[in-house]
């Protein structure tokens, strides 16, 4: 069960405004996302939930409350510490894969390793090994521009999977796919969460949502509805 699994990253209290003098994006929420768990953030277009998937993955900084990871605040953590976070326990899937065009496919997925201190042939084997899962080892001398939206995101997948991370951030990672490809995509983010690590996904697909081990709904003012996945709120 959700209930008894430890919490990699929660919030507290959270609040963010792009500007002083305009409204907050996200205000007062407080949750956490389970080990071992696919946590949907859901809500209608503009209640904040890329927001509160990029302030989660430490890119923005809250304008008020905490988002702590594994036990840890991270609200005063200078920007350096932030970043070999996101380097060393982090994967990060988007709706448009955000591929280097000018690079190729192998050197893409190679890329999270290397920032993240892994030695180049370390990377180049397990980015080869990953690519192959996910039949796209065909395009690995490819660039970006020469392979379908679909390879791209499973491209994106491995890129996200190199280091094996504590938690995977997706942003509406089948919003672009065909049926086939999106399956791909959700078969990969549940087996990281089976094997123990966390998953944390923006969607408006209520098909994704259902499918999740948690879902976060965001209703503005502040607000969240927390269901699991044996439909406790």
């Amino acid at each position: 069960m959700t209930e008894d699994r430890p919490l990699m990253v929660s919030v507290r209290e959270l609040s963010f405004s792009y500007r002083q003098d305009s409204s907050a994006v996200v205000e007062g929420l407080s949750f956490g996302a389970p080990a071992g768990a696919v946590t949907a953030l859901t809500g209608p277009s503009g209640s904040g939930k890329s927001t509160l998937l990029y302030l989660l993955a430490l890119m923005i900084r809250p304008t008020g409350g905490e988002v702590i990871w594994d036990g840890q605040p991270t609200g005063r953590l200078p920007d350096a510490t932030r970043s070999q976070m996101r380097a060393a326990r982090m994967g990060f899937v988007f709706q448009d894969s955000l591929l280097d065009p000018s690079r190729t496919v192998l050197a893409n997925v190679c890329d999270s390793g290397l920032f993240a201190g892994m030695p180049h042939s370390v990377a180049v084997s397990r980015a080869q090994q990953l690519l192959a899962r996910f039949g796209v080892q065909h395009r690995a001398d490819h660039r970006p521009g020469e392979i379908s939206g679909g390879q791209a995101q499973r491209v994106a997948l491995c890129r996200a999977l190199l280091t094996d991370p504590k938690v995977i951030f997706a942003d509406e990672p089948t919003g672009n796919l065909d049926d086939d490809s999106a399956q791909v995509v959700w078969q990969a983010l549940a087996d990281h969460a089976d094997c123990g690590g966390t998953v944390v996904l923006a969607t408006h697909d209520h098909g994704l949502a259902a499918r999740s081990d948690v879902e976060v709904r965001l209703i503005g003012d502040g607000g969240v509805e927390v269901r699991s996945a044996n439909g406790h709120q």
